[in-house]
């Protein structure tokens, strides 16, 4: 009787230890999931906002030659794509969609920086007041941009390193199923980096000749 009791005794505190364990992971892998969420949306309120510039950024065009119209033709076609693609918290675990967004919102920016570059061969545009704040929102912009992807890479790290981890990673795989999210990365190297624009008159060109 006694050997008995002694070993449900034992089987209670193993129960009761692998239960503590487990409890671990019951708490902080959602935790981890819906801060990553949380930053997605900002990635994604980042990348909403620069779109909402473009049609300003078409009006400042509007006054270039040909060659800047056609640009920005293809800014406001990537604009179209970029917007279309929509990523919810549901399809972080998902590569595929994230490269389709990834390479959408890529094209858009470097539209975005080849049509703001070309400017530059317009001096007239440069004092204009609207199109310096225009110049001051896109740079804020992208710097936003960068910010929250960085945020959001660094959530993601925290949650894939969450799911793997003993004891969380019982939680995750027997409660939750957890599948490991996919950081942001740029279709392009560099491209997820906020350009620098600069559109000061260059005063060290000297006159031909």
């Amino acid at each position: 009787m006694s050997m008995n009791f002694s070993a449900i005794r034992r089987f209670a505190v193993v129960t009761i230890a692998a239960l503590g364990l487990s409890a671990c992971g019951i708490n902080s892998v959602p935790t981890a999931e819906e801060n990553a969420k949380a930053k997605w949306a900002d990635v994604q309120a980042a990348f909403q906002e620069r779109a909402n510039l473009i049609p300003n950024i078409a009006e400042v065009a509007q006054g270039a030659a040909e060659q800047e119209r056609g640009i920005l033709t293809d800014v406001v076609e990537a604009r179209a794509k970029a917007t279309s693609i929509q990523v919810t918290g549901a399809d972080l675990s998902d590569p595929a969609k994230m490269a389709d967004f990834q390479a959408a919102q890529s094209q858009l920016g470097a539209g975005l920086g080849r049509l703001m570059a070309s400017f530059e061969a317009y001096p007239d545009l440069k004092s204009i007041g609207n199109y310096q704040m225009l110049q001051s929102q896109l740079e804020g912009q992208e710097n936003r941009i960068r910010i929250t992807l960085r945020d959001y890479n660094e959530a993601v790290r925290q949650y894939n390193t969450t799911i793997r981890t003993f004891p969380d990673t019982i939680a995750a795989n027997v409660i939750y199923g957890a599948k490991p999210m996919v950081p942001y990365e740029a279709a392009t190297p560099g491209a997820e980096v906020a350009p620098k624009l600069d559109m000061t008159p260059n005063s060290d060109t000297k006159p031909a000749g």
